[in-house]
């Protein structure tokens, strides 16, 4: 458990300021330009790069690649055939993203009204959300880009600087909100926020790309571009890659279909909905992504050398580590978001009432939480095995259930049934995932994990109650002054993980030898520090 402890620490940290300055980014946004016509068009113009990126490049690609890369680096002709197999990705995949790339800008009327077709009922916002699309789309090749460049460095367990990269976006868009109000001045047009912004969306994709080839030529690695080559190895990458399109990316595709029936609602809908859920990315990101991240190579290595007591005790120690940080951070978000939403976004042209609506839906979100991250350590299962297919089918089947229950829950409790709707088929695709690994002696619940998540799920029952207790006592200054605000929230995350980890660690749910190790890592940092 040593070194995935040592590279979820690694991953999770950085992803954890990464999430801290994305939050920043959302409580400006929200300030600057609240819940309105230029907000929705900017979301929609950053949904679609982003999502992509996290479907093609941060999901598919990632998923596909890393395992046949590692595979290459630690066979027989070890770092030649590596470079070699590298070099012939990149050369098709460079041209693959200009191509797909230019295709989707010039069609870009059509895809946002395929998503958001409703927004032509507001004068004006369907031709801004089309161009403010066409601005923010390059990022998508820059940052695959970047995802090709730490999969080299993933594959070697250089995990630091592919988790590092998001911090240059939130810190770039940042400064596209600051500079962008400053252009629009008092009571100027909103748009003019918007548009700086996308701007900065497609120029923090340049920094992030010099960062990633700065860090890669640090490692000593080099990359050669020259005339593309379909090998059998980048054909075999291909084939991998469009099943792992679907069964990596069944969130971001639900992200689509959210997108869709959103922008079918009242205006700043969609606007409430992204921000909401940047609540639900923060626990989804510093815990899912790092063990989904660094679960992957180590599985494949464990796989590849036929050692399945191996794979099955990572995927165990990674279950255990997942449940113990989202089982009450799901629990926290859902009983403190009305304070949650209300002391960080509720401000400047973001009302009260938009906060009200926020909170609820964050608490239908955070039902999800769990699974959300839970596929993040299933996936890799069959990712590792370059089994691309079953994911496919349970992605399917979990996104038809999304899309059955939005058609009903929508017309009859709006932006909060949908989000609803989101959190069950994540759920159901978890299950899905679990079923099958299980039937074929991939990954199987032991007692001793069993009886630690009831020990958890105890550990977090006690929190809740606590919490519950405290929130009509604080509620007052959930809205007041900086400081109000600041020391409730504190009093709620102090008193709740307190009561949450002292719970714990009487009943049994914490793993002696996981916090002797966390202990250890934190003083070995500590003395690094002061050497």
């Amino acid at each position: 458990m040593s070194s995935l402890v040592k590279s979820v620490g690694t991953i999770g940290g950085l992803t954890m300021v990464s999430r801290i300055f994305g939050f920043a980014r959302d409580m400006l946004l929200a300030r600057v330009l609240g819940a309105g016509l230029a907000a929705d068009a900017f979301q929609l113009a950053f949904t679609l790069p982003n999502t992509f990126r996290r479907l093609f490049a941060e999901g598919a690609f990632s998923v596909a690649f890393v395992p046949m890369y590692s595979r290459a680096l630690h066979g027989e002709d070890g770092e030649e055939a590596a470079a070699k197999f590298a070099d012939d990705v990149l050369s098709v995949f460079l041209w693959a993203l200009f191509a797909f790339s230019a295709i989707m800008m010039i069609a870009m009327p059509g895809i946002v009204w395929l998503l958001a077709r409703d927004f032509q009922d507001v004068p004006g916002k369907f031709d801004f959300a089309v161009f403010l699309s066409r601005v923010t789309f390059p990022y998508l090749a820059l940052v695959s880009l970047v995802a090709m460049l730490s999969g080299l460095l993933n594959a070697r367990s250089r995990f630091a600087p592919g988790a590092f990269v998001p911090v240059l976006l939130n810190i770039v868009l940042i400064g596209g909100i600051v500079t962008g109000w400053w252009l629009r001045g008092p009571g100027g047009d909103d748009r003019i926020v918007a548009a700086a912004l996308a701007v900065s969306v497609s120029l923090a994709g340049v920094v992030q790309l010099a960062y990633m080839a700065w860090a890669v030529r640090r490692a000593g690695l080099r990359l050669h571009w020259r005339f593309p080559r379909f090998t059998p190895e980048v054909r075999k990458l291909g084939m991998l890659i469009l099943p792992a399109t679907f069964g990596a990316g069944i969130y971001q595709v639900s992200q689509f279909v959210d997108t869709f029936f959103a922008t079918s609602l009242p205006q700043g809908s969609l606007t409430l909905l992204k921000l909401a859920d940047r609540l639900n990315q923060l626990p989804l990101g510093i815990v899912g992504i790092a063990l989904g991240t660094a679960i992957l190579p180590m599985l494949s290595r464990h796989i590849h050398s036929d050692d399945a007591a191996e794979a099955q005790r990572l995927q165990s120690n990674a279950f255990e580590i997942a449940t113990l940080l989202t089982l009450p951070a799901a629990a926290a978000l859902a009983i403190c978001a009305p304070a949650f939403t209300a002391a960080f976004f509720v401000g400047g042209k973001f009302t009260a009432e938009d906060g009200t609506i926020m909170a609820h839906i964050v608490m239908a979100l955070v039902a999800g939480l769990p699974a959300y991250v839970v596929i993040k350590i299933l996936n890799p299962g069959f990712f590792a095995r370059e089994d691309m297919r079953t994911p496919v089918w349970t992605a399917l089947a979990s996104l038809i259930v999304n899309i059955a229950i939005n058609l009903y829950v929508v017309g009859h409790y709006g932006i909060v049934g949908l989000a609803g709707a989101t959190a069950a088929s994540a759920t159901i695709n978890c299950l899905l995932l679990y079923t099958i690994l299980h039937h074929r002696g991939w990954f199987h619940f032991t007692a001793k994990l069993a009886g630690r998540i009831a020990r958890q799920i105890v550990a977090v029952a006690a929190m809740s109650a606590l919490l519950w207790w405290m929130m009509p006592m604080m509620a007052p200054y959930y809205g007041g002054s900086v400081i109000e605000r600041i020391w409730s929230l504190l009093a709620l995350c102090a008193a709740g993980g307190a009561v949450f980890f002292a719970v714990a660690f009487l009943v049994g749910a914490l793993d002696k030898d996981l916090v002797a190790m966390l202990t250890r890592r934190r003083r070995n940092g500590a003395a690094t520090t002061k050497e």
